[in-house]
């Protein structure tokens, strides 16, 4: 799949991640920290721009050390969903029918949520980052293909606050070779 700047929006959270300048001919839209933002941010870009596609790129804290680089989400979770006590599936919003939401793209699991984790939870993903579920949950709601890539910038360990200052800008390169390749009709896997 080809992917164009006229039909697609790219959505990151903060210009320090991917400066616009990178990518003069594609529209950006940053959205701010946490899922309420991406979640407004989203919906705003897709009722304006009416893309055919969302391309979410940013960072992410990997809980798995296998997990590093630059990679593809196939599947986003609310972490921070806990309504256990009143029966439902820990991550499973009440009275909806899935916890994961997936677009049919391979990838790794990303539990979204409004901390920045900084030491390992007993988490069903591979990764954690504060903004995916919330972009993807708003393609979804609008019907808008999404697609999201993250550069893991740290461990979500004890170091990870550092880390992810030292490291947010440095996937920015590697998410723009996969964009190029992209736009050419090339393989994406990551």
């Amino acid at each position: 799949m080809k992917i164009k700047p006229q039909n697609t929006i790219i959505i990151v959270a903060l210009e320090s991640e991917l400066p616009a300048h990178h990518l003069p001919d594609w529209r950006m839209i940053y959205t701010g920290v946490g899922k309420v933002n991406a979640s407004i941010a989203a919906s705003q870009a897709i009722h304006q721009y009416k893309p055919d596609i969302m391309l979410n790129y940013g960072t992410a804290g990997s809980l798995d050390k296998t997990v590093h680089g630059l990679i593809e989400i196939g599947e986003f979770l609310e972490r921070d969903m806990d309504v256990e006590a009143l029966g439902f599936a820990k991550g499973l919003t009440p009275f909806e029918d899935d916890i994961t939401i997936s677009f049919g793209y391979d990838g790794v699991r990303c539990g979204t949520g409004d901390q920045f984790v900084t030491s390992v939870p007993a988490l069903w993903t591979e990764v954690v980052d504060m903004e995916a579920y919330a972009l993807a949950k708003s393609a979804k709601a609008w019907g808008c293909d999404f697609r999201s890539l993250k550069y893991i910038s740290d461990m979500a360990d004890d170091s990870a606050a550092y880390d992810w200052q030292a490291n947010q800008a440095l996937g920015a390169e590697q998410f723009i070779n996969w964009l190029n390749t992209a736009r050419h009709g090339g393989d994406t896997r990551t």
